[in-house]
């Protein structure tokens, strides 16, 4: 099981990042990826998943400007950040839950597969 993210990068106050996710090893048919971010001296804190079924769910620091979509024949699940303020500014990161069975939850602790992270930085 392989997850990589990547897309980040440095973006003014109000601009857009699109994040990506490349997997492989697992079947995203049964599979739960979401996507989660760290800021220095702060939890892990999950921003939004889907499921197999193409259900989704976001946390409250992503509904309304984050966006996540999957490209099935691509293996890849993507991460649409619109809107992003300095506070957004974290090293964001995916993971798979294998074990995925009814619905798709974005709480780090359900995760057991996880892939390196990629730096958003924004500032002006």
């Amino acid at each position: 099981v392989q997850l990589q993210a990547s897309g980040g990068g440095l973006v003014q106050p109000g601009g857009s990042l699109r994040l990506s996710c490349a997997t492989s090893g697992f079947n995203l048919d049964s599979s739960c990826v979401g996507w989660f971010r760290q800021a220095p001296g702060k939890q892990r804190e999950g921003l939004s998943c889907i499921g197999s079924r193409g259900d989704t769910d976001y946390t409250d620091s992503a509904k309304g400007r984050f966006t996540i979509s999957r490209d099935k024949a691509k293996n890849i699940v993507y991460l649409q950040m619109d809107n992003l303020e300095p506070e957004d500014t974290a090293t964001y990161y995916c993971a798979a839950d294998l074990a995925y069975t009814l619905s798709c939850v974005a709480k780090p602790s359900l995760y057991d597969h996880w892939g390196r992270g990629t730096q958003v930085t924004v500032s002006s």
